[in-house]
């Protein structure tokens, strides 16, 4: 039994979940359905352009990196904002590099921006063999060990191949 669905199968996998998602937002209202067919079908196109079909992605993964990735991101959240209401914030901003085993391309840039995502950390550059410039708010942090930890989250919702698609 292969490890992903056929390449056509995939794509009516990731078209039903435009829609789906096109639904919850719209709402499910049979008037709105041709468009929410059309967009959910552009959707497909240009996630096809971004993700090919043949990369696929790892349902399982991707939970796990969800359960950690949202209560992480409101408490560093919650973190940035104390800092900022501070009178004094405490903080000890700068660049700190960080080796990813992710390869130039696909992957790599949506691990970024996964990180970018996490407030106090800012990737702002990366060098060809693999080095990222990350911005921190505070050097005191354990910044690389995190770093090293979302990418390993990050890289469990991939499914084979490298990402590059």
């Amino acid at each position: 039994m292969p490890d992903s669905p056929a390449p056509q199968a995939a794509l009516l996998i990731r078209a039903l979940g435009f829609l789906a998602v096109w639904m919850i937002l719209i709402g499910p209202a049979l008037k709105d359905l041709p468009i929410g067919l059309i967009a959910a079908a552009a959707a497909t196109w240009a996630s096809t352009m971004l993700w090919p079909a043949r990369s696929a992605l790892s349902v399982p993964g991707i939970l796990r990196f969800l359960i950690r990735f949202l209560p992480q991101s409101v408490a560093a959240g919650l973190d940035v904002a104390r800092r900022a209401f501070a009178p004094r914030p405490g903080l000890q901003p700068g660049f700190v590099t960080y080796r990813t085993s992710l390869p130039a391309g696909m992957a790599r840039n949506a691990c970024c921006a996964v990180m970018s995502l996490q407030p106090g950390k800012l990737p702002v550059g990366a060098d060809p063999d693999g080095t990222l410039h990350i911005h921190c708010l505070d050097l005191r942090e354990p910044v690389n060990e995190q770093l090293a930890a979302d990418e390993a989250a990050f890289c469990a919702t991939l499914q084979g191949g490298d990402g590059n698609g």
